[in-house]
């Protein structure tokens, strides 16, 4: 019986010792991501992700995987920005990793869409897509909310303005990264909308 109990106490101090270094970890994580958003992503983005500019995107809890996969593919040049490629040059997989995780732990952005009107428009395109033209519904990859996955982006509250953006860097093949299936759906969609659909999204 001694043994046993012997046996448990160990086993509670390993798991203590554990959950201790995890969350040593985590902090470490955050403190380097805090860091490198201080020195250059707040001016675009905002300390939390919030960026104010339609240019930029909300990072704040977008998905962290996809997050990480953006830097990497700026550093690599497949995804194109001379802004970006300069900002990522000298980041670590382990620091776009960290940045990711910060993003992703920041409360998502909620705020009405601008254009009601419009955003009705985009709300049947994004769940029901347009039979005559072939654009499939949005939300069969991107999800019912707009939450994405870790391969694909979060898009609810977006800024619309970023979102049509990457619907037309997509429709004229300028976007070249993600691009599997966005080429085929977005080629097929009107200006209208993109727009349509951007305005619902950044509402949700």
């Amino acid at each position: 019986m001694t043994w046993k109990l012997s046996l448990c106490r160990s086993a509670g101090v390993a798991l203590a010792l554990l959950a201790w270094a995890g969350g040593s970890h985590a902090q470490a994580d955050e403190a380097r991501a805090k860091q490198i958003i201080g020195g250059s992503c707040f001016l675009c983005h905002g300390p939390d992700g919030e960026s104010a500019s339609e240019v930029f995107p909300r990072l704040s809890a977008q998905n962290a995987e996809y997050i990480a996969k953006q830097l990497e593919n700026f550093k690599s040049g497949k995804r194109k920005s001379s802004a970006m490629s300069s900002m990522v040059a000298n980041l670590s997989s382990d620091e776009m990793a960290a940045l990711g995780r910060f993003y992703a732990s920041r409360p998502p952005h909620q705020e009405a869409a601008k254009d009601q009107q419009l955003a009705a428009v985009g709300q049947y395109l994004y769940h029901s897509g347009n039979k005559l033209s072939g654009v499939p519904a949005c939300a069969s990859c991107h999800g019912k909310e707009g939450a994405g996955s870790a391969a694909l982006p979060r898009l609810a509250g977006q800024h619309a303005g970023y979102i049509q953006a990457q619907l037309k860097q997509f429709s004229q093949r300028e976007r070249t990264n993600d691009n599997a299936v966005m080429h085929t759906v977005v080629e097929k969609m009107t200006a209208l909308e993109m727009s349509a659909v951007s305005e619902y999204l950044s509402g949700k």
